[in-house]
């Protein structure tokens, strides 16, 4: 159940900071949102309607923390900074008395149990792990069914791109095998501390009601997007070559797939790719 929370302001953030004598480091991409109203545009462009299960990644000093407590049912945050840890208790102790929250101590790209199964991802994502914790948490939470993430806003951009856009890459197919997803707007330099040095926006997705296929396939799929863009200024038959055996071989599954072999991997979306891999395992 939703919980009337005092949110943070950059007074309070530093405050708190301070008295943890913590620094925010490049090393994990730690950059705290300072802003309340920001912070109730970020919960809002994420439409909860109240019932969900949120899991938060790298939570910090808990100011998105508390603007979801504010809305979600429940609100799980997984933080793998011990000092940051035991404040974040303290501060939702403090400043939502009674909220239905749990915290993990944990790194993010090794957590595979929640005590809870999260329906909604709703973070600010350290720059530096942004895709990889993205796709992990798509890979071993399947309950997961919408999310909003805040990112650099080239990755965003990467995320949501479509075929034939300049920047749609392994990370916009791999994303597009678990969800639908789009830019949600962007958030302005000054209101995070430090101040970072790159823009940064919004995507919001929501997964797939039916399933492309199961992990032998997905896994088969993801191979050959990674050989595709590996090599993304080769045609298909170039590129996937040694994925496939040989550039022969390659053409001969490219052609049962339906998929020109003078195409490239950026024109492609992720159906083409599953046809791709799918075309394999027939012939293997």
């Amino acid at each position: 159940m939703a919980t009337e929370a005092q949110l943070l302001g950059g007074v309070d953030i530093r405050e708190l900071a301070a008295r943890l004598d913590v620094v925010p480091t490049k090393k994990l991409g730690q950059n705290f949102v300072t802003d309340p109203n920001t912070i109730r545009r970020i919960v809002a462009a994420a439409k909860l309607n109240g019932s969900e299960t949120v899991v938060e990644i790298g939570p910090g000093l808990g100011s998105l923390t508390l603007g979801l407590i504010e809305v979600a049912n429940k609100v799980i945050a997984v933080e793998i900074d011990p000092k940051m840890a035991v404040a974040l208790e303290a501060t939702i102790a403090k400043r939502a008395p009674g909220a239905n929250f749990s915290l993990i101590h944990q790194d993010a790209l090794r957590v595979t149990d929640l005590g809870d199964s999260p329906s909604a991802l709703v973070a600010n994502l350290p720059y530096n792990i942004s895709v990889p914790v993205l796709l992990h948490f798509l890979e071993v939470f399947p309950s997961l069914q919408t999310g909003l993430v805040l990112v650099q806003a080239e990755v965003a951009h990467r995320l949501a791109a479509k075929p034939g856009n300049k920047v749609y890459g392994v990370p916009s197919v791999k994303l597009a095998w678990y969800a639908d997803s789009a830019l949600a707007g962007n958030v302005g330099r000054n209101i995070f501390w430090p101040v970072p040095n790159v823009d940064s926006a919004l995507v919001y997705f929501a997964k797939r009601q039916i399933a492309l296929g199961d992990e032998t396939l997905r896994l088969a799929t993801f191979a050959a997007v990674d050989a595709a863009f590996g090599q993304r200024r080769k045609t298909l038959r170039q590129a996937l070559a040694e994925w496939a055996g040989s550039a022969a071989a390659a053409e001969l599954i490219l052609v049962a797939a339906g998929v020109e072999p003078q195409a490239r991997g950026e024109q492609l979306d992720v159906h083409q790719f599953v046809r791709i891999a799918q075309a394999k395992m027939a012939a293997s």
